[in-house]
């Protein structure tokens, strides 16, 4: 007798989007924001978000050999590294709920990108690079804007240049 299998979906990753304009700092604040949170004990997840379609495992390699024969799930363990690699669900909602069981550990998640989202949203913004207005002043679902420059916004405002502000509000909001 075939078991039955049951596919089994975690949600509830709890995660926030770092958003911003092409070299508004958005990499760069992740970094300094899990570096700040990592060393306040949490255990910190990233993910970083592309609309771009491109082959993340390299063609030719053995994992990408076993996707390309069929495999619906294919990994990598080494020493240094482990990954894993599958193709998305199209038919999912959250496509990021099945990002959930690999970071059940974390206590927050920082995704960079994804101004679609269905998840809280803050924006980097700087105006030296602005080719315009922040996003924030159309997307309401932006909850917070981090700049040290002046900026017309009805979201809160939260100094750049203090990460640790930045990260107690990232944390609140995802308290809240």
């Amino acid at each position: 007798m075939t078991p039955i299998r049951v596919p089994v979906r975690l949600v509830g990753m709890k995660r926030i989007h770092i958003l911003g304009r092409k070299n508004h700092g958005k990499t760069t604040l992740l970094v300094e924001l899990v570096e700040h949170l990592s060393a306040q004990g949490l255990r910190v997840g990233t993910i970083k978000h592309t609309h771009h379609a491109h082959e993340l495992d390299t063609p030719g390699k053995d994992s990408h050999l076993h996707r390309q024969a069929g495999a619906s799930v294919s990994g990598i363990l080494s020493r240094g590294m482990n990954a894993v690699f599958w193709s998305p669900d199209s038919d999912a909602g959250d496509r990021y709920d099945e990002f959930a069981p690999h970071f059940a550990s974390c206590d927050v998640v920082l995704i960079e990108g994804d101004v679609q989202a269905a998840a809280p949203k803050v924006e980097v913004w700087r105006a030296a690079v602005a080719e315009g207005l922040p996003m924030a002043v159309e997307d309401a679902g932006i909850l917070a804007v981090i700049t040290d420059d002046p900026v017309n916004v009805s979201a809160p405002v939260w100094p750049r240049s203090d990460v640790p502000t930045i990260a107690r509000g990232i944390l609140e909001l995802l308290d809240g």
